[in-house]
């Protein structure tokens, strides 16, 4: 084991830091991922070297990576607990290392038998709580209703109605360009990892694009974004969750009421009528169907609460 690590400076970066900017680059390019989850990865490489220099009292070089054990990974993790950090972040934080070692490991040739023994802690599974059709589509309309402007009142009230109406992640929304001009049945959306998949287009979310189009101050264009923020830049999405953060309190809403809950009532409402999960799993961009069956709890959550608030036996 100690020959082959030695071999291994040979044909790597002579330290994290380098190793790791290679990675980064890495994902950016052939995996597509997200820019969010490309600064997270980016953040735990860096905790993690700045942690180990004073650990193993040097620089980072391969070899020292390839010696490491899983008791230093778990000391890595001991200090972030201490940091404050849950369950969910720590879990994070081992599937940033993961995802790097094996990498170094494949292009690099540094086999670190530590990791392998490394464990996530257990996480939860978090069931997303949807808003109910009429609080939907009072916050809405309440968003709307609070714009200054009436070009950006039509341009949130469109943005929200592509979350509710279609099932969009505001990135996705916030993502579309003036190409999608004019529309049709369905729009083109590039979702997670550069996949595009269609989603169709009820008449009522066309209405509001086309309403917030012939508002907007700026004429639409193919290379620009949509939807604009007041300079005309691409609308920045915190500017959308501040608007619902200022509509919820005036209409009784919880903080769980986001742009992302509206997303989670479009899945939740189109199971309770009856759609498929793999239809719903097509039109939310999931990659897996694992990741659209969590829905069906959200369903049965909800049906026994119309038991408990309904059934005489209750």
């Amino acid at each position: 084991m100690g020959e082959d690590r030695a071999e291994h400076p040979l044909s790597a970066p002579a330290s994290l830091s380098a190793l790791t900017r290679l990675w980064l680059a890495s994902l950016e390019n052939a995996r597509r991922l997200s820019p969010h989850t490309v600064r997270a990865y980016a953040a735990t490489l860096e905790r993690f070297d700045d942690f180990l220099v004073p650990h193993i009292g040097g620089t980072a070089t391969p070899a020292a990576l390839a010696a490491l054990t899983l008791a230093d990974f778990r000391a890595f993790l001991s200090q972030r607990r201490g940091d404050g950090l849950a369950n969910v972040s720590v879990a994070r934080e081992v599937s940033a290392l993961k995802t790097f070692f094996a990498w170094a490991r494949r292009h690099h040739g540094i086999t670190c038998d530590g990791i392998a023994g490394l464990k996530s802690p257990k996480v939860p599974r978090r069931v997303p709580r949807p808003v109910s059709p009429a609080d939907a589509a009072g916050l809405i309309a309440a968003v709307g209703d609070d714009a200054r402007r009436p070009w950006t009142a039509a341009r949130d009230t469109a943005v929200l109605l592509l979350l509710y109406g279609a099932g969009l992640r505001i990135a996705e929304a916030l993502s579309l360009s003036g190409a999608v001009l004019p529309l049709g049945n369905t729009i083109t959306v590039t979702g997670k990892r550069n996949k595009t998949r269609a989603v169709p287009l009820l008449p009522v979310v066309a209405e509001a694009i086309m309403a917030y189009v012939a508002l907007a101050p700026w004429p639409p264009d193919r290379e620009a974004p949509l939807f604009r923020g007041i300079r005309g830049g691409p609308l920045d999405p915190g500017i959308v969750r501040s608007a619902i953060r200022a509509a919820r309190p005036a209409l009784g809403l919880p903080d769980t009421a986001t742009p992302h809950a509206l997303r989670h009532s479009f899945a939740t409402h189109l199971l309770a009528r009856g759609a498929d999960l793999r239809s719903i799993q097509e039109l939310l961009g999931h990659a897996s169907l694992s990741s659209t069956q969590i829905y069906t709890a959200i369903d049965a959550a909800q049906l026994l609460d119309v038991y408990r608030n309904a059934h005489p036996r209750a």
